[in-house]
């Protein structure tokens, strides 16, 4: 008999709200809008869902090595072997070289909400890094946010204007015109922002993409598309924020009661002037001139932008622009444009038992980065593989990569195959075979968030996260993998244990 289940999807960590669709064997065989709730959608990975949750490719059982590093030769083993193996590997590395000579590093799979929440470290305002090595004695938690994400979500907004963006919101319900720049929301999570662009168009928002590419943003808003060079974003903005000024089209009363360094500011995007910014960015003169003034005149402008302009080396500071341009314009905490939330809007999720960074050494890439560090309080990965193979400043010799591919997210990736080879003991946990399981010691099954009891938190509302399927073979949840190895460690009480550890934590 076939069924259908409301929950959340899976999928990614967007937390659609969608009805699932179940053949009679119990399997998941559909997925479709939840059209009761205005989080109700599905993306593409979405409708494919039960393709990617009992694909042939799914690990459903921990696998211990049995070929040469660089090959996928493993044998199961059970859960109970390949925890301890891994606390004993741990325990060992410590007592021979200190336990900052082991690390973790996270990546977009462990974005579930009860992860971040828990896992993140003290005193951090937004992190996917795992602190379950702090108690341990080593400083070394590292993630994909050094990649992506930390120069466009937290470093630019606070350093510009003393909040982050996870405090801020595109009123794009009320806008007039909606700029997309550096991202494609046709593609990209929350998939919810493409449906908000396409209604806010259909009651005759105007919308412009900046992207170097032709996106399906583009076509499906019918919207204006600006072509630019990669990386020249900054001086868009510059040269966008010099026709403001020059043309005294800035929100004066702002720029007088808000701001500081005006004048300077105004002396230096005299250098971008719509001619010389042309030359920079291939956009013409007479665009960049033309997007200023609609920018100003517009009664409400969103802005929506990703990692896209943070994928250069000015990325902090180009993004730092954007900003400073839509104050300019006036666009700046008003009605139809990037607003400030105000403190206590969100659900409160309790963080008192969050667990601080030992410091106890150098951390990686601490010296190079202190900015960042500043922000994450957790090493940077890109100095990683000076770390193993020039042991400077010493080496890391045992690794886990949970929920995500190095080699595949990061440059270069015959250095981190050449990394990951030397590494002396190394455990992957995913929810199918990566490039970096080629060289891993243990690989371990990870469920999907199908198969998961969690919670989701939208702005006040909290949702729990029902299972809508049993885990795949063995597969367990990125959550309490953490927490046993904490526990196999010698701390697991600084952690939930179980599920409804997990609530009372996070309800306290």
């Amino acid at each position: 008999m076939t069924f259908e289940k409301r929950g959340i999807c899976g999928i990614c960590a967007a937390g659609c709200w969608i009805v699932a669709e179940y053949d009679e064997s119990g399997r998941i065989s559909g997925i479709r809008p939840d059209e009761s709730s205005e989080m109700g959608i599905v993306c593409k990975l979405g409708e494919h869902a039960a393709d990617i949750v009992y694909s042939e490719h799914r690990l459903r059982h921990p696998m211990r090595r049995t070929g040469p590093k660089g090959t996928y030769e493993f044998e199961p083993i059970s859960w109970d072997e390949a925890m301890e193996t891994i606390a004993a590997r741990y325990k060992d590395i410590k007592a021979a070289h200190g336990a900052e000579a082991t690390a973790i590093y996270t990546g977009v799979g462990t974005f579930e909400l009860a992860y971040c929440d828990v896992f993140q470290p003290s005193g951090v305002e937004v992190s996917s890094a795992a602190s379950v090595l702090f108690p341990f004695g080593s400083p070394n938690t590292m993630g994909v946010g050094a990649l992506c994400y930390v120069a466009y979500g937290m470093i630019a907004p606070h350093v510009t204007f003393g909040r982050i963006l996870n405090d801020m919101y595109n009123d794009i319900e009320n806008a007039e015109l909606i700029v997309i720049w550096g991202t494609n929301p046709a593609t990209d999570l929350p998939p919810v922002d493409m449906r908000r662009v396409v209604n806010a168009t259909k009651r005759g928002a105007g919308v412009v993409v900046i992207d170097p590419r032709r996106t399906e943003a583009v076509t499906l808003t019918g919207g204006q598309w600006v072509p630019i060079r990669p990386g020249t974003d900054g001086a868009l903005a510059l040269g966008m924020c010099n026709v403001l000024i020059a043309e005294e089209l800035y929100d004066e009363p702002f720029v007088r009661d808000w701001t500081v360094g005006f004048s300077d500011f105004a002396s230096y995007v005299q250098h971008y002037r719509p001619e010389v910014v042309q030359e920079i960015t291939g956009v013409d003169a007479h665009t960049v001139r033309s997007l200023a003034r609609r920018l100003a005149a517009a009664r409400g402008a969103s802005q929506l932008m990703y990692t896209g302009m943070e994928y250069s080396t000015t990325g902090v500071q180009g993004i730092r622009a954007t900003l400073v341009l839509w104050a300019l314009a006036g666009q700046l905490d008003m009605p139809g444009g990037r607003c400030f939330m105000m403190p206590g809007n969100n659900f409160p999720i309790n963080r008192d038992g969050l667990v601080e960074n030992p410091d106890t050494g150098i951390r990686i890439g601490k010296d190079r980065f202190p900015v960042y560090v500043k922000y994450r309080d957790e090493a940077h990965a890109i100095d990683l593989p000076k770390s193993v193979l020039e042991e400077k400043p010493y080496k890391i010799r045992g690794l886990i990569i949970q929920g995500g591919s190095i080699i595949t997210s990061w440059p270069n990736p015959d250095l981190w195959r050449k990394t990951l080879e030397n590494m002396d003991f190394l455990v992957c946990i995913d929810r199918q075979m990566t490039a970096d399981a080629a060289y891993a010691d243990i690989v371990l099954p990870a469920a999907t968030y199908f198969e998961i009891e969690s919670y989701m938190v939208y702005g006040s509302i909290f949702r729990i996260r029902e299972p809508l399927i049993e885990p795949v073979g063995e597969a367990r949840s990125d959550f309490f993998i953490l927490s046993e190895l904490a526990d196999r460690l010698g701390y697991g009480h600084l952690y939930p244990q179980s599920v409804r550890e997990m609530f009372d934590d996070v309800l306290a």
